[in-house]
């Protein structure tokens, strides 16, 4: 099983993830699609963060008033680093991020399609001093800056496409890219990626989804960092994606109704359906954004540590803020996954209880999993003084544990909950698919649970009891025939 795992200690963005992705493997010819719709390139170029060496891949207007910033040469090579050792200038007060010339800024920020005020004063190569005082609306989304003002902010001939471009709605997003001729396993997860982001953005505003104009993720250049990830994974052609945590900064953003704590709340709706968990820090900076948050809420699965794996290769994605004291980087690892079914880290908590009700036993399997359990079970047994009891065994992710054991303290009463620590449990790979039962003439439809390894070899279906009951009642047909027919009809649609 081909793997992909991505270290998120820095967070993750956009150009992050592009970067990343190249520097573990894929090939960014496989881009031209996107930059045949869209009036934007990509560069390609490498950058020192601390001491590593990344890639930084800048999504720029594909033709400015000073030539093409693809240079010569670009249809046979996206790969045009840098050769002069600059870090690419990617400090968050690096305007485009191209490191071209050396930028003071003062800036008053506000995050999220707000403005700035800022002084500009720009050394360029031929020795002359051109300061500039204006207001800029700057975009973060990717840590990336857009500008409005009266002329192209560009260096060396390059002109990056923040905010350039129309903002859509989600169906004209969706159009655009079925419109690039892109191989369908590309499209549908773009697509699906683009509403994760539309659907956390119209709760934010308490807007419909196809209503809601994308604002900065629905520009150009947003479009060729979602739907440029998703073509080079596809290049990368891996089996299994996971992530660990991944961290989203600190401190606050400023926005055009006030300061909102980081993580932005566009992020908060993205990560809280995610599979894998977020950390706090390690910088005052905003690290994760709503991009980076979707791309990897859609295609990865959550990991604590790196999974057992031989690695074929590794790179670093290069991100848009500097740091003193660690780089600010993307990891990518690639390699054979190697087992059969997922390692997921666990606690177990227990507690023994010898009053409970069982009304209260019946509902902690509701109550536990609204707080987070990912399993309960409870055993009968035998207590002190040979009297009648109930044993609680809870599974938990280990960030969890604490509150999980206080709703399990408060629902039973119990004085005591011991947990067994991290641990870990060999789970398998689990999918739900939709199967449709005709009889007598009406169409009933019962969810089937598909259980599959790492390789995507299928070692269990089963029937959801509770579609079938509902089929049944309505039908008069055993609940065991219609599960039956349920799991056949899956099957068949499989193949098998």
């Amino acid at each position: 099983m081909r793997l992909l795992a991505f270290d998120g200690r820095m967070g993750a963005s956009g150009d992050m993830l592009l970067g990343a992705l190249v520097a573990a493997g894929a090939d960014p010819s496989v881009l031209s699609p996107v930059e045949d719709a869209l009036d934007v390139t990509y560069r390609v170029h490498e950058v020192d963060k601390n001491g590593i060496l990344a890639t930084k891949v800048d999504v720029l207007l594909a033709e400015t008033d000073g030539g093409d910033p693809r240079g010569e040469g670009h249809g046979d090579d996206h790969r045009r680093l840098r050769a002069d050792g600059d870090d690419g200038g990617d400090s968050d007060n690096d305007a485009d991020g191209d490191g071209e010339d050396e930028h003071s800024h003062q800036h008053q920020y506000r995050h999220h399609d707000h403005a700035h005020d800022e002084e500009h004063t720009h050394h360029h190569d031929d020795g002359h001093e051109h300061s500039h005082d204006h207001g800029h609306s700057h975009s973060h989304d990717d840590h990336e800056h857009s500008h409005d003002h009266g002329h192209s902010h560009s260096h060396d001939d390059h002109t990056h496409a923040e905010g350039h471009g129309p903002h859509r709605t989600y169906p004209e997003v969706v159009e655009l890219v079925e419109s690039m001729g892109l191989p369908a396993g590309v499209v549908e997860d773009a697509t699906a990626i683009f509403r994760v982001l539309g659907e956390a953005e119209a709760e934010v505003h308490g807007t419909d989804l196809d209503e809601t104009h994308f604002h900065e993720v629905g520009a150009d250049d947003a479009i060729a960092d979602v739907v440029g990830v998703c073509l080079l994974l596809d290049d990368l052609g891996v089996d299994r994606v996971v992530t660990g945590p991944v961290a989203v900064g600190g401190g606050e953003a400023e926005m055009s109704h006030g300061s909102y704590p980081v993580p932005a709340p566009a992020v908060l709706n993205i990560t809280a359906a995610a599979d894998w968990s977020v950390r706090g820090g390690p910088v005052e900076a905003e690290l994760l954004t709503p991009t980076g948050a979707a791309i990897l809420a859609h295609l990865a699965e959550g990991v604590e540590t790196l999974p057992s794996m031989s690695v074929e290769s590794s790179g670093y994605g290069a991100g848009g803020w500097d740091f003193p004291d660690r780089p600010n980087v993307l990891r990518a690892v690639v390699g054979d996954g190697g087992s059969r079914l997922v390692r997921d880290e666990i606690s177990v908590l227990e507690t023994n209880l010898d009053d409970a009700t069982p009304e209260v036993l019946g509902g902690l399997q509701e109550t536990l999993k609204d707080a987070g359990a990912r399993d309960v079970s409870i055993v009968p047994t035998t207590m002190k003084k040979s009297r009648p009891g109930h044993l609680v065994k809870v599974v938990v992710k280990p960030e969890d544990a604490e509150r999980v054991a206080y709703r399990l303290a408060v629902e039973t009463g119990t004085l005591g909950v011991r947990e067994h620590g991290a641990g870990h449990r060999w789970t398998a790979r689990r999918e739900f698919e939709t199967a449709t039962l005709a009889v007598d003439g009406d169409e009933y439809e019962v969810s089937v649970k598909v259980g599959s390894d790492a390789d995507g070899v299928v070692y269990d279906r089963s029937a959801e009891y509770d579609d079938a009951l509902a089929v049944a009642t309505e039908t008069g047909l055993p609940v065991r025939e219609v599960m039956r027919r349920a799991v056949d009809a899956v099957a068949s649609n499989d193949g098998e």
